[in-house]
């Protein structure tokens, strides 16, 4: 399975450092989505490109035009990242958040998946990791755009998880163009 992902790629650090593209910020202070860095770090990706950048680009939603200066964090180039994603047989499977049956099994309310407040995602999350041992993440729906699926991958899958490709981010690529006319950003 191919996962896209953003981020301001350190071109000094190794694959699995700060600032390289697999590397799981255990160390940070845990405000995402599912993070619960006491527990496990979390890579957070999308199954299609033009969503990962949307991300990457939310917080400036209506702020007018894309600028070059949106696609820098703390003076690096936003990449985008292709990284092949695979599984052994039977195991490693990602628990689908956007599964009515499971929701059901596991007693949960799409409202709780997709809410904003992260003690609720974040508890989520950590109960999910423990009782799906084997589990290599979560899928589930952005909250952006409901038909774009998000990918975030527990620690557990860094062994399984290989850079396939990555390019810088400019204004004038199709998945930027495309990420900032769905934001607004035109």
């Amino acid at each position: 399975m191919i996962v896209w992902r953003v981020l301001p790629l350190d071109p000094a650090a190794a694959s699995l450092e700060p600032g390289g593209p697999l590397w799981f910020p255990r160390a940070l202070p845990g405000v995402g989505r599912h993070d619960n860095p006491d527990r496990y770090g979390c890579l957070y990706a999308t199954l299609h490109p033009v969503a990962a950048v949307a991300e990457a680009l939310a917080p400036f939603r209506g702020s007018g035009q894309l600028t070059d200066a949106m696609l820098m964090r703390g003076g690096r180039r936003l990449v985008l990242c292709s990284l092949e994603l695979g599984a052994a047989d039977g195991d490693g499977a990602l628990v689908d958040l956007d599964d009515s049956r499971l929701l059901a099994v596991e007693r949960l309310r799409p409202s709780q998946v997709a809410t904003r407040t992260r003690e609720v995602t974040q508890a989520l999350a950590l109960r999910l990791h423990d009782k799906h041992s084997d589990a290599l993440g979560l899928r589930w729906w952005s909250t952006l755009e409901a038909s774009w699926i998000n990918v975030t991958l527990f620690d557990r899958a860094a062994a399984r998880l290989a850079l396939d490709r990555f390019e810088p981010l400019a204004p004038s690529d199709a998945n930027t163009l495309a990420a900032a006319s769905f934001l607004g950003l035109g």
